[in-house]
């Protein structure tokens, strides 16, 4: 006779023992007989029979699952080698017609109508389960920022703004898009216009691209006259109109309340938020900002499905990605790769290897200019996405990959850098207009080693009293190189300075 809880425990996991199902007999056991009442006492010959029949209910359970359900794919360890007919931007390099008729012939305006008729919700969420997250640097979930505009009409127009202002040094894939590719960009803010409600877009394009703006303008001007944009643009009853706006070429135009500023006619400082442009941006309208390579890749990503796109790179780094190497490699290039690609394979197969192979290699800012560098034992495995930069304290940026050798003056290199952001900071934020230059002056210095050891200690603290403490991302971009700097290369900083010491001694 079993009375206790614990002794029908045993017995029920004796009986698993002889099933071979991957269901667990215990909780089997609880529901077949712990609902009866507490006075009810069982006998060995029925329990015997009961499993009999628990068993053979185990099997039949176990062959219909195995009849209905797929295997779960093995989880994938190795990214890499995108297939051309997977690449989405098939003219940046300039090969094929740039204009309307070359890009329906590689698949651009196929099904637009249908895109627009399904409706903004359709979208949304087709764009939440691709995984895209923003081409611009942050990496912010597109989809998500793109229903921040969802909210019901108050009157007001909405806008969509697209970042154009590409100013990063080492960045250069989005003026390859509006060369070789304009009307990816113009269908593209024709789908999220309608994704958001929207009523117009403005593309803000840096003066200097002379050659993208103009090839952009054609684009826009064809689309305006076989009826894609406009009024009905593409007979779906939606109106949409673009048009471009010509930057004076300030690199704090590439923040996004800087841009509207500028593209109100005002000088291109950041806003303090909130308000967020969500809300009151661009002529105080709902406004999204987007970047050029976000806004391209939603039609693509519409017409194969989010499965197909998110089924490119690691967890929350979805898609595809285009990557611009350059510096000190065989064959400086901007190709379109997997995300999670490793960084080292991305430099051997598409760029043929760091000059003088990879043991001549020094270190890589990954992400553009903005972000730490990173010497050469990181960049052995280290993979090309979101999340594995970061975990080694850098990040993706826009993947300008800059790529430098042992023949580089490492601390001359970030002391340009820290001249740069001296240079294009707006002045409005105290620690950004002081902290930057004292940055720069400081980097001088260390380019001759014409300082004492503690004072890397003062630049670092610096360089975290900037961080964070300004209203745009200005003060971080000034701040990372110098301490990517210090962490990496530190002994370097360090031998300089003692050798001046020495030399000065010497003279002395």
């Amino acid at each position: 006779m079993l009375h206790s809880a614990s002794a029908s425990k045993t017995v029920a996991n004796q009986i698993c023992l002889l099933s071979s199902s991957s269901i667990p007999c215990t909780q089997l056991f609880k529901r077949r007989y712990f609902h009866q009442p507490a006075s009810i006492t069982i006998t060995l010959p029925a329990l015997l029979a009961s499993t009999r029949q628990t068993r053979a209910h185990i099997a039949r359970v176990a062959v219909r699952a195995f009849a209905t359900e797929a295997p779960t794919p093995p989880a994938r360890n190795s990214f890499g080698n995108l297939k051309d007919e997977d690449r989405i931007f098939t003219n940046i390099y300039g090969f094929h017609d740039f204009r309307l008729k070359g890009a329906m012939k590689r698949g651009d305006w196929y099904k637009t109508k249908e895109i627009l008729l399904k409706g903004h919700d359709w979208i949304l969420n087709e764009m939440k389960e691709s995984g895209l997250r923003g081409r611009g640097g942050a990496g912010f979930p597109s989809g998500l920022k793109w229903s921040f505009m969802n909210k019901p009409l108050d009157g007001r127009p909405r806008y969509l703004v697209v970042n154009a202002d590409e100013g990063e040094p080492g960045t250069c894939k989005d003026r390859e898009i509006m060369r070789g590719d304009p009307h990816k960009l113009v269908e593209g803010c024709l789908i999220a216009g309608r994704s958001m409600n929207a009523n117009a877009a403005y593309i803000y394009i840096r003066g200097e691209f002379y050659n993208e703006a103009s090839n952009l303008q054609i684009a826009i001007d064809e689309a305006y006259k076989n009826g894609l944009i406009g009024k009905n643009a593409c007979g779906s009853g939606f109106d949409f109109d673009i048009y471009i706006h010509r930057g004076a070429g300030a690199y704090i135009c590439g923040e996004e309340t800087a841009l509207i500023e500028s593209i109100e006619g005002k000088a291109g400082k950041p806003r303090l938020k909130p308000p967020f442009p969500a809300d009151v941006g661009l002529f105080g309208c709902p406004t999204t900002v987007a970047n050029v390579e976000t806004v391209a890749v939603a039609p693509t990503i519409l017409r194969r499905g989010p499965k197909w796109f998110a089924g490119f790179g690691r967890p929350r780094n979805a898609g595809t990605k285009l990557f611009c190497i350059s510096g000190h490699v065989n064959n400086p290039c901007t190709v379109e790769e997997e995300m999670s690609i490793p960084l080292k394979e991305l430099i051997e197969k598409h760029c043929g290897g760091v000059r003088g192979g990879w043991d001549n290699l020094l270190g890589i800012i990954p992400g553009g200019s903005s972000v730490p560098v990173l010497p050469r034992h990181i960049c052995d495995d280290v993979l090309m996405d979101f999340d594995a930069l970061r975990d080694v304290q850098s990040g993706l940026g826009t993947a300008a990959v800059i790529v430098m050798d042992k023949s580089t003056d490492i601390v001359s290199a970030i002391s340009r850098l820290s001249a740069f952001y001296k240079h294009e900071s707006c002045g409005q934020c105290t620690p950004c207009r002081e902290g930057t230059s004292w940055l720069a002056n400081m980097m001088t210095r260390f380019e001759t080693g014409q300082a004492r050891t503690r004072e890397i200690d003062m630049i670092e603290e610096l360089s975290r009293e900037i961080e964070g403490h300004t209203i745009c991302a200005l003060g971080d971009a000034a701040a990372w190189p110098v301490q990517g700097l210090i962490r990496h290369f530190r002994p370097e900083l360090e031998a300089r300075m003692k050798q001046f010491q020495q030399e000065a001694q010497v003279q002395v």
